[in-house]
């Protein structure tokens, strides 16, 4: 069994393709390229971690479709854009606004929202969190888990961890200038 940690999949939220400029011609093909990435790395026995704004648009069934067609056991960390049709749907292993939990042997903390600071932090322990589509420069020990900031599909602890080594420090600055 595998953990993974995704985060703003926005599925139904017609704003997701304007505002992030997701590169699909319309919220069917935005919503299926999501469900068929998911399905490709995670399998029926693994564990997922969604931080927050799973979906936002549609109709409760539409939402247990969506759940249905997603592989693995699912967690749900409430964002800032899920309504009663996601928090109540069938299908979530647990719903909470924060989480703490032991994963590949490091301590994480799950939230929607990046912290600046949180439990145990000197210690060494991870701030997981989404909201900022990838726009936020992290602290220390701290990730985006979101689909604009890792990727369509979900990802381990191991890839989120590798993901900042990646960033070259040239990339880092035009990043941050805008350019």
């Amino acid at each position: 069994m595998a953990v993974y940690f995704t985060s703003d999949t926005h599925f139904g939220d017609p704003r997701i393709l304007r505002i992030d400029r997701r590169p699909f011609p319309d919220l069917a093909a935005h919503d299926a390229a999501l469900i068929e990435a998911w399905n490709r790395v995670v399998g029926t026995d693994d564990e997922v971690w969604h931080l927050g704004d799973f979906a936002l648009g549609p109709k409760r069934d539409r939402i247990r479709e969506l759940l249905g067609a997603l592989a693995g056991t699912k967690n749900l960390i409430v964002g800032n854009n899920d309504g009663p049709e996601t928090l109540d749907a069938p299908g979530w292993a647990s719903v909470g606004h924060y989480a703490e939990i032991e994963v590949e042997g490091r301590r994480l903390v799950l939230c929607h929202y990046a912290f600046r600071t949180w439990n145990r932090m000197g210690r060494g322990v991870i701030n997981l969190h989404g909201h900022s589509h990838g726009k936020l420069s992290p602290l220390p020990r701290q990730y985006d888990v979101g689909v604009d900031a890792q990727g369509l599909a979900p990802v381990t602890l191991s890839a989120i961890l590798a993901s900042r080594r990646r960033r070259s420090p040239a990339k880092s600055r035009l990043e941050k200038s805008g350019t």
